[in-house]
């Protein structure tokens, strides 16, 4: 199977982009802030640091940390991964232990810059911030191409927001991800050592299912309505409901509000608890992979589900001399990569 194609193939919710140009020319055209969404408590022996990189993996960051600090890598925390070519600031926690007063270790690591520093009594987990702010320079935007269509799709956008895809570097590069899964499940490469890695090979596995069943309900247009059988999420919430508790009313008054969204599968082990159109849509597309399914199964992971619809708040642009700056807000676990391919075809460099 190909599949740089079966990644790169996916529908567009709002018919083809309207604008194309350069992406991540330099770091700082990519800008990610991290919001918390918790105040520290000002106590305790966990530093928090918030932290600007370039240049670096979150990992690497970490480690970087834990040499400063003289630690072992456990010992510092973040809460979500970072691109590396772009400019992101970022939380990170160091448990420094309750024995000694808090050393603020002087961080001398090229590509990094301390911002601010304060304590906690508990360590930052992963997945507790609450939302990711971006800037995002596109250059080199062609003349030819700018119709003025593309603040028709700002519009768009803003009302109907996008479908929640997971981006490219959930994937690897190449596919590469992928690749060493499907050779792993197949008996043909022995598992990872790491068991991070492990685990985004896993992932990788489920985003490429989650990501087909989504492209064929915006093929079909259905990617922001309810369906019955569904299952539907609250907004901001891993929690889920369905469809059938609700009357058709008071679901779309919910729908309209973003309130709610459809939700698709993150394949695992356990009862879908879909069902009807829904369930039908769901295996017919998963049958397609297969291997995928099987392994994710086979390898404990358990059926949840993720919002099929991207709600984009705060979604500002600005095009000037062929240089376009957007800036927008989404909850963590999205992509921005999610929202620039709905109206700009993006060439990296």
């Amino acid at each position: 199977m190909n599949w740089q194609n079966e990644i790169a193939g996916l529908h567009h919710a709002h018919g083809e982009p309207v604008l194309r140009g350069i992406f991540k020319q330099f770091p700082e055209d990519f800008q990610v802030e991290e919001e918390l969404g918790f105040q520290p408590d000002g106590a305790g022996e966990h530093e928090f640091l918030f932290i600007e990189k370039s240049g670096l993996t979150t990992t690497q960051v970490q480690m970087e940390l834990a040499r400063c600090y003289r630690l072992p890598v456990q010992r510092v925390s973040f809460s979500g991964m970072k691109d590396k070519q772009a400019l992101t600031r970022q939380w990170f926690s160091v448990h420094q232990g309750s024995s000694k007063p808090l050393v603020q270790a002087e961080v001398v690591v090229a590509g990094v810059k301390v911002l601010q520093r304060c304590r906690n009594s508990r360590k930052l987990q992963r997945g507790s911030h609450k939302a990711n702010r971006f800037v995002v320079t596109v250059r080199e935007c062609s003349e030819a191409a700018i119709n003025g269509d593309w603040q028709q799709r700002m519009q768009q956008i803003r009302q109907r927001g996008v479908p929640n895809y997971f981006g490219q570097q959930r994937f690897g590069w190449g596919a590469d991800n992928l690749v060493q899964a499907v050779r792993w499940f197949t008996g043909e490469d022995a598992p990872p050592k790491s068991r991070t890695r492990r685990s985004m090979l896993l992932s990788s596995a489920r985003s490429l299912v989650f990501n087909a069943v989504l492209s064929e309900r915006v093929s079909d247009s259905s990617w922001d309505k309810i369906l019955p059988g569904e299952l539907v999420a609250l907004s901001g919430t891993s929690s889920t409901f369905a469809g059938s508790q609700a009357t058709p009313q008071e679901l779309q008054q919910r729908l309209d509000a973003f309130d709610i969204h459809p939700t698709g599968p993150l394949w695992g082990a356990g009862e879908s608890r879909t069902g009807e159109q829904v369930a039908e849509l769901e295996t017919a597309v998963a049958s397609r992979f297969t291997e995928l399914t099987t392994a994710l199964v086979h390898h404990g992971l358990q059926q949840e589900r993720r919002a099929l619809r991207l709600q984009v708040p705060e979604l500002e642009a600005d095009l000037n001399a062929g240089v376009l700056v957007l800036s927008f807000r989404l909850t963590r676990g999205a992509y921005a990569t999610s929202v620039l391919r709905e109206f700009l075809h993006l060439e990296s460099q």
